[in-house]
C-alpha cells in the first residue's frame, strides 16, 4: 500500500492573499505544515502542489518536492489530482491513498495522518475520509471560516456547512463537529472527483467534499484526538503563532 501525502498551496486565497508564505515563529506556514506531514512515519512520499513559483522555490530550498500546477484550479482536489499523475509519472510508480493535507494547517500533527486514513486501511469500500474535530465554543460555530459537518449513526458525513449545523437545540448535548482539512482519497477516486461535474451546493458552500455527496456518494469521517488551529485570516495567524510558541511547536 504506497500512500502519498499532497499539501496544496496558492498563494492567491482571497481571504489571506500570501499566506503560505506568512512567517510563523520565523519560518513560512507552508514549511511548518510540511515538516509536520513528514514525520508521519505511514507515508511513501511527501510534495507540495502549487501554482506559485514563490512557494515552489520555497519547498525546494528546503529540500522538499514540489510540484507545478496549473493556476485554474478552483478546488484544492482537482490540484492534488493533477499533482497526483505528475508524481506517478516521474517516479513510474502507482499510489494506492492521496492524503491531502491543506497548507494552512500548520498545527498538524503526524498522527493525524494515521488517524485519517485508518478507516480506509480497515474498509476497502471506503473511498474518502475527512477527519472529524471538535468545537470548542460558540465563536468557533459561528465563525464561517469553520466547515460545521453533521454525520449520519455510522460516521458518513450527511452535509458540510460554513454555516452554524445543526440547529441550535435545546438538547442538553448537541454535536458540534468541524471539517479538519487532512482528507485521504483512494487514488482512482481522486480521479473520478475530478471527472464529476461541480455542483450547487459545493459552489454555495465552497467545500470539495459537497460535490462526493450531491453525486449520491459517501465521504467517512474519522475522529481526532488532536487539537488544531487552521489559517484562515492575519488573526488566526497570530493567534497559531502564540499557540505554537506554547506548545513549543
Amino acid at each position: 500500500m504506497k500512500i502519498l501525502a499532497l499539501i496544496p498551496a496558492r498563494m492567491g486565497s482571497g481571504r489571506f492573499p500570501g499566506k503560505p508564505m506568512a512567517p510563523i515563529l520565523g519560518k513560512p506556514m507552508i514549511g511548518h505544515v510540511y515538516d509536520r506531514v513528514l514525520r508521519s512515519s505511514l507515508l511513501d512520499l511527501v510534495a507540495v502542489a502549487t501554482c506559485d513559483k514563490v512557494i515552489y522555490d520555497y519547498i525546494e530550498s528546503i529540500g522538499g518536492i514540489a510540484v507545478m500546477t496549473g493556476d485554474k484550479h478552483e478546488r484544492a482536489s482537482d490540484r492534488c489530482a493533477e499533482a497526483l499523475l505528475a508524481l506517478e509519472k516521474a517516479h513510474k510508480t502507482r499510489y494506492d491513498i492521496v492524503v491531502m493535507v491543506q497548507g494552512d494547517e500548520p498545527m498538524t500533527h503526524p498522527d493525524m495522518i494515521a488517524e485519517a486514513v485508518q478507516p480506509m486501511l480497515d474498509d476497502s469500500d471506503i473511498q474518502v475520509t475527512n477527519l472529524l474535530g471538535q468545537i470548542k465554543d460558540t465563536a468557533e460555530f459561528e465563525d464561517r471560516n469553520c466547515i460545521k459537518v453533521v454525520c449520519d449513526l455510522k460516521m458518513n458525513a450527511l452535509y458540510f456547512s460554513r454555516e452554524p449545523i445543526p440547529t441550535r437545540s435545546k438538547a442538553a448535548v448537541v454535536p458540534m463537529g468541524k471539517q479538519v482539512c487532512i482528507i485521504p482519497f483512494r487514488r482512482d477516486f481522486l480521479i473520478e472527483y475530478t471527472e464529476l461535474a461541480p455542483t450547487p451546493l459545493e459552489v454555495a458552500e465552497s467545500v470539495d467534499m459537497m460535490r462526493i455527496l450531491e453525486h449520491g456518494l459517501k465521504v467517512r469521517m474519522a475522529r481526532t484526538i488532536h487539537n488544531t488551529q487552521a489559517v484562515d485570516t492575519p488573526d488566526d495567524l497570530k493567534k497559531v503563532e502564540e499557540l505554537m510558541a506554547k506548545l513549543n511547536i
